[in-house]
Formats: structure tokens, sequence, C-alpha cells
């Protein structure tokens, strides 16, 4: 009984220290999981900036207040699942755009746009959504004003996405097939604080 407390005991010391560095089963170095941005000082290295969006780092977390621009990886991928945890206002207008075609002019046209937008005028399309693509079901979900949870999974023609424990998209598509990940700054705050990426 006291071995089993112990071990116990040791594997909670595990976790809290896992939660004070800011790791996590998600990390780096846990099943293939890379991390293109974390709050432990990862920067912004994996990423090229276009337009005029004020990137910054501010305490660990990444973010913007100033649009429009991108934060793009210079790597392309194919399939993979990207888990990222970001705060929004409920104005904010943002996305991450998967397989970019072209990483000079970032649009849904061209990429995958998953949307982070609850005042989007057509909210069909907005926070949880693949624009043009993939639509809501209602009730529609919220992140204005607190730290959400996003899981994308884009793998061969079939794209869902989760969106706070809730599966928002599950669709096939086969307009694109690779390219970067771009995050955006569209119009108010954005903040990133870890986007994971784990290639399929």
């Amino acid at each position: 009984m006291k071995r089993s407390s112990a071990m116990l005991a040791a594997l909670s010391m595990s976790v809290m220290m896992m939660v004070a560095t800011g790791c996590s089963m998600f990390g780096s170095s846990g099943a293939g999981w890379t991390a293109l941005y974390d709050a432990n000082g990862k920067g912004t290295s994996q990423f090229n900036a276009i337009g005029k969006a004020n990137w910054r780092v501010v305490d660990g977390i990444l973010e913007a207040t100033e649009s429009p621009g991108f934060l793009v990886t210079k790597q392309s991928y194919s399939n993979f699942r990207i888990r990222a945890e970001f705060y929004a206002e409920s104005k904010t207008n943002s996305g991450i755009f998967i397989r970019v075609s072209d990483p000079t002019t970032i649009t849904a046209a061209n990429s995958y746009e998953v949307n982070i937008w609850d005042t989007r005028p057509d909210p069909s399309y907005g926070s949880g959504a693949i624009v043009d693509v993939a639509r809501l079901e209602q009730p529609y979900p919220l992140v204005g004003g607190k730290w959400n949870t996003m899981e994308i999974t884009a793998e061969g023609s079939r794209l869902t996405v989760t969106l706070n424990g809730r599966k928002t998209v599950d669709v096939r598509d086969t307009k694109f097939f690779s390219g970067p990940v771009a995050l955006q700054a569209g119009g108010g705050l954005i903040r990133f604080r870890k986007v994971l990426i784990q290639p399929l």
C-alpha cells in the first residue's frame, strides 16, 4: 500500500513538473509531435512573416493586435495533425490555414482556412468551420474571451476539426494536398501559446 502511494505521489509530481514547465504529452518529445510554437521560448523561427501584423512574444505568448498578416511555416506538410491553444476576442478575425498553395498570398481560395471568427457575417462558416468547404451545425461554437483548443487533422482527402472537444468538421475535399501552415491575424487580438504538429 505504501509502495502504491509512493508511486502515485511520484506520478503526480511528474505531472506537476510537466505543467509547470509548459510540457505535455503533446510536446515535441512525445508521440511524434513537434512544437511549431510553444510558451517555452520556441519563438517564431519556424515561420516567415508576411503582411502588416505585429506578431510578438509577450510573457511566452505569441500575439498580434494589428493586421492583416500571417506567420507561415517554412516547411510544407501533407498528412498531419495540428493541435493549437489560442485566445481570441469575440470580434477577432483569425484562423489556421493549412495546405497553403501560395505562401505569399494566402486566401481561403488557395488553402483550407480553419476559421476563428465568432462574428463572421455568415456564422455557418464561423469558428471551427473550414471556409467554403465545411459549414457548422447549430448551435454555433463561440471562442471569444477564453483560451481554446483546436485540433485539425488532414489525411488524404479527409479533413476533421475538433474545437474544445467538439467535432465541428468531418469532410472530404480534394482541392489541396500539401503546403505550409499559416496563422492569421485578420483583425482584433489573437494569441497562441502552443501550436504542435504531428506528421501522419
